[in-house]
């Protein structure tokens, strides 16, 4: 009878709303005016419910959070509207009474988990200081406590992980740090700031289902902040769409996917590479960039980039309710309905690369990398086998994808070529020349030539340069420009090719936002003209549409240029499309190497297929049609790798012959390489 009767409390309380956002404004000031980065944003979230803020990188998607949580600037913040939570105004709260609720009641997932993490505080410390404090948790119960969510989230060696610190950790594993963090104390509401972007789809897809069964049984809120248009379709029951410090449209996801109401929620989903469909040409874009909030257009905000603006257009749209029962901020949601005006097919082109394979640009041959490391058991010495034994070719004018999970020594594999890191043994040659034995003279002129573009934009860039510094630096340099002049007009159109404004060239890094950061990082490296690029995470961090542009961007200067490159990614649908081979990694080791569309639609080996199965699809019917592939048994430690296949402790197919040998990279069909002895 008690459950009973907290079954029905429950389901009474969740009629009423546990969050309640109502005409929120966030303004700040700046030394060239007011930035208007949220406007007039209402909206509601019930306990047990889970809801999607998607949009551009500016939209003002974290603003409001951060505006949620109070975590705006004093100085230069300004919010005014009413935010309401579990009946309190948290507007109204004093800072000491805003501490007691944040952290314990509501939690945030940081997006970028390196500057969110303390850098001299051990993990450990970090996720039981909320326990500590919130909870009342002894020592002994928080470390206890700190284990059992490093686990959750899939980190091995978890006791043993507790005295590292987050420089120690690959940009996957911070977060999920991030995310253990959010969960610590059970909160009413979590707000989970692009929690995805940085991880695989298979720990994506373990953590996400996580997070919703506990939003399901605890009536935890989740609110999910994205640019994985994939993840919202699976997991959302609502969905706001922002542009340009405004809500454009909101309503049930299904509606949002299937029958969107405004131009900009339809230029997304057209913008989205889908494993599900055929692998078209070139990426559809929306064209043109997100406004400047100091001095934003009057009438529609999206009405610049928009194929359907009439006169009307520069008049305010108010948000009105559609015939799908969604809102939409467009004066034209009523013809859209009616199929009377709908977006043109791309022709964005066809792409014709062609591949010199008589020699290669780049070869890695039985590259291996330990790290020798300090285990807390005793202090003794150990190893990280972080890369083991890989090899593979990169051709002038090809895309070769790297793909597996955090962890799985994809980024090692490019910091390796770029000489960040010492290979352990091993070769790599860059046009015939050995970079491990290469003088610094050599190294010079090859560094030029070999560029990156790093996962996490706000610390591979200079806090202390302004965006044209930044830029402008190796063309000093390297004296490719012959004047300070010619150095400006360079980066403007540097700033251009990457879809960024040029006023933004004399702000510094904090002052953007995390896709713009990104861009700033890819405009750098296209900077040198190079003939080969390690794209690091490189589109992970930017929204669908710019990821879009960025990415069709990549492919016509590969195609103009013949540059190379490495894309290590976790986007599987992002992978397939730019990438014309694909290496599979897991634990350190290949799995498989095969052609773009073979591996995709008849991959050998039991890891890839899981990977494919576990990729979300943006598309709400399909995502309901089917359960996400939650990858089995046990993750090994890097310290002890299991004996046989690595992949032996969580492979369906595993016997024990498994767990006795190592299997080789083996050429099973013409092209087609697999390390399974069961294929």
């Amino acid at each position: 009878m008690e459950a009973l009767s907290e079954t029905k409390s429950r389901q009474a309380d969740a009629t009423e709303p546990l969050l309640e956002v109502a005409d929120l404004h966030v303004h700040f000031e700046s030394s060239r005016g007011i930035v208007r980065a949220v406007e007039d944003v209402s909206f509601q979230v019930k306990p047990g419910e889970i809801v999607a803020i998607v949009g551009e990188s500016g939209s003002g998607k974290s603003v409001t959070a951060l505006a949620i949580m109070r975590l705006l600037p004093r100085l230069t913040g300004r919010t005014r509207g009413r935010v309401r939570f579990d009946g309190k105004s948290l507007l109204d709260l004093s800072d000491e009474q805003m501490r007691e609720i944040r952290g314990r009641d509501i939690s945030m997932i940081f997006q970028e988990p390196m500057t969110s993490l303390n850098p001299l505080l051990t993990i450990g410390l970090q996720i039981t200081e909320p326990l500590t404090i919130h909870l009342g948790m002894s020592d002994a119960q928080a470390t206890a406590r700190a284990i059992e969510l490093l686990q959750l989230v899939g980190i091995t060696d978890a006791e043993g992980r507790l005295d590292q610190y987050p420089h120690q950790f690959s940009g996957g594993m911070r977060q999920r740090v991030m995310i253990a963090i959010g969960l610590a104390c059970n909160p009413k509401l979590i707000i989970a700031d692009e929690p995805t972007t940085a991880l695989d789809v298979t720990i994506q897809a373990q953590i996400l289902e996580l997070m919703k069964d506990l939003s399901r049984k605890l009536n935890i809120a989740l609110i999910i902040i994205t640019h994985n248009l994939g993840v919202v379709a699976r997991y959302a029951d609502r969905v706001f769409v922002m542009y340009a410090a405004r809500l454009v449209e909101q309503g049930p996801a299904d509606a949002v996917f299937h029958r969107p109401r405004h131009p900009y929620s339809m230029g997304l989903l057209r913008s989205v590479p889908r494993l599900d469909r055929p692998r078209g040409n070139k990426l559809e874009t929306i064209e043109g960039l997100v406004p400047n909030l100091a001095n934003a257009p009057p009438g529609c905000r999206f009405a610049p980039r928009c194929p359907f603006r009439i006169d009307i257009c520069a008049q305010e749209p108010p948000l009105a309710r559609t015939d799908t029962g969604t809102l939409s901020r467009c004066h034209r949601h009523a013809e859209i309905a009616d199929s009377k005006i709908a977006w043109a097919s791309g022709g964005a082109g066809v792409l014709k690369l062609d591949v010199e394979r008589k020699r290669p640009l780049l070869s890695v041959s039985a590259l291996t990398k330990h790290f020798p490391v300090r285990t807390k058991i005793g202090n003794k010495r150990a190893l990280v086998r972080a890369v083991e034994d890989v090899s593979f070719s990169i051709y002038p004018g090809e895309t070769l994808g790297l793909v597996g999970e955090s962890g799985c020594g994809k980024t090692t594999v490019g910091r390796l070529i770029l000489r960040l890191e010492q290979p352990t043994s091993g070769e790599i040659a860059f046009e015939g020349t050995n970079l491990l034995t290469a003088t610094p003279a050599e190294m010079k002129t090859i560094r030029r030539k070999i560029q990156v573009i790093f996962q996490d934009p706000y610390s591979s860039l200079n806090p202390r340069m302004t965006v044209s510094q930044i830029i402008g630096e190796p063309l000093h340099v390297y004296k490719l420009v012959a004047d300070s002049k010619a150095a400006t007009g360079r980066v403007t159109q540097l700033l251009d090719q990457v879809g960024l404004r040029p006023e933004l060239a004399e702000r510094y890094p904090h002052q953007l936002s995390g896709g713009q950061r990104q861009r700033v990082g890819i405009a750098r490296a296209l900077a040198m003209e190079p003939s080969f690029i390690v794209c690091d995470e490189a589109v992970s961090a930017l929204d669908v549409s710019i990821q879009s542009q960025i990415i069709n961007l990549l492919e016509d200067l590969q195609q103009r240029l013949g540059l190379a490159y490495l894309f290590i990614a976790h986007d599987l649908a992002v992978v397939r499309h730019i990438s014309m081979r694909v290496v599979v990694m897991y634990f350190g080791r290949i799995m498989e190497v095969a052609d773009r569309d073979a591996i995709y639609r008849e991959p050998l080996h039991p890891y890839t297929k899981v990977l494919l199965d576990a990729a979300p699809v943006p598309d709400p019917t399909v995502e309901k049609a089917r359960a996400p592939r939650l990858i089995q048994g046990e993750l090994p430690s890097h310290l002890a790798p299991p004996p046989g296949c690595v992949f032996n402790t969580r492979c369906p197919m595993a016997s024990q012959e498994c767990r006795e040998i190592v299997p080789p990279l083996v050429e099973k069909r013409p092209g087609h390489y697999a390390a399974c002895i069961k294929v």
